[in-house]
């Protein structure tokens, strides 16, 4: 592994732009500020501020949702910003069991329940609550900034190099919703994950980067700009993403199309900046656009973090894990399943019980 490492050109997110290496978790955490700037600037653009105030309508409660095992609430909140106020409908369902329980914000390519990604019944059964969100309410998929809560922030729908791509629109909204869960008197608040696929796993690694109240990060085929490396990527790479999906970023980021080695950091780093908290990768065999074996070097790249901790990080062997592998004890997860790119009931089942551990 390490010789793979070498071949990728790495930049050291422990080391600060002054040339001195971070050596124990103290200078790690005084200096994830500066990494975290350094994201925002060139890739994601810097997160729009926190609403002034957040309210809870509920829309309609089932109380006996998944055969009376689980209840069900259909509810919007409402952020006043700036004066102004914007909304956006979540589902919530919550096991009957009266315990304190695990939740997942899972970000969504689709309102409602349940969903081909979201197997509300299942995820309940084993114990987790799970408040799910429609990405594209919050603000749409596409380069017009003056929809949705992008209004709020860029009027004219204009941005200066650094201002916030979707991505780091989305990520704002899953704040919210922990901000949400935390309201939750049947919610544990030490064991809250964020969790996506595919851009919204991107969404999720960007969230969990940015909010220290996630105590897990679930990535499920994020591949280019999410878990993957960008330095000798194979599949989708900056060229093509930014040329496809550039409303995702900062205007930024554009510059680095085809000068991946100009970048100050590569995706390890975003990973690195959810240490000592738990992260969790997942790629899929035929996924080649997300790129498997570079999802999976990031991983062993940012365990030097988790190192400064005293933790493990990912625990693994010398060869690329083959499809079937879950490396669970370490303070990052991963696991490689057959299949091409989706998030499946494996996918589902594997996190959970990286989670329970």
């Amino acid at each position: 592994m390490n010789d793979q490492l070498a071949g990728r050109n790495l930049p050291n997110p422990l080391v600060k732009p002054n040339g001195e290496m971070i050596s124990d978790s103290l200078a790690w955490l005084e200096n994830r500020s500066a990494v975290k700037d350094m994201l925002c600037e060139h890739e994601y653009g810097h997160l729009p501020q926190r609403p002034d105030h957040l309210a809870v309508e509920v829309i309609s409660t089932d109380e006996d949702y998944c055969a009376s095992k689980a209840v069900y609430k259909k509810i919007r909140l409402v952020l006043t910003l700036n004066q102004s106020v914007f909304s956006f409908p979540v589902d919530y369902v919550v096991p009957k069991n009266g315990r304190k329980h695990k939740a997942i914000v899972l970000i969504n390519f689709r309102g409602g329940i349940p969903d081909k990604y979201l197997p509300s019944e299942e995820i309940c059964d084993n114990g987790f609550a799970v408040a799910s969100f429609c990405y594209e309410d919050v603000t749409s998929d596409d380069g017009d900034f003056t929809n949705g809560v992008c209004r709020q922030w860029f009027p004219d729908g204009k941005r200066r190099g650094d201002a916030a791509g979707k991505i780091a629109v989305w990520a704002w909204a899953a704040m919210c919703v922990m901000d949400f869960l935390l309201m939750q008197e049947e919610v544990d608040p030490l064991n809250i994950a964020v969790a996506g696929h595919s851009r919204l796993g991107k969404t999720a690694l960007l969230a969990a980067a940015m909010d220290e109240r996630f105590s897990h990060a679930w990535a499920n085929n994020s591949g280019c700009c999410g878990a993957a490396l960008s330095r000798g990527k194979a599949g989708e790479t900056i060229e093509r993403i930014t040329k496809v999906f550039p409303h995702w970023f900062c205007p930024n980021f554009a510059r680095y199309a085809c000068h991946e080695q100009d970048l100050p950091f590569d995706q390890h780093a975003l990973l690195a900046l959810i240490a000592p908290r738990h992260l969790y990768v997942a790629s899929a065999e035929e996924d080649l656009w997300a790129d498997p074996a570079s999802e999976f070097l990031s991983c062993v790249a940012a365990s030097d973090a988790y190192r400064l901790f005293n933790l493990a990080g990912l625990k693994h062997g010398d060869a690329f894990p083959i499809p079937g592998t879950s490396l669970h004890e370490g303070s990052i997860g991963y696991h490689i399943r057959n299949g091409s790119h989706y998030l499946s009931r494996y996918d589902w089942h594997e996190f959970m019980k990286y989670m329970s551990r």
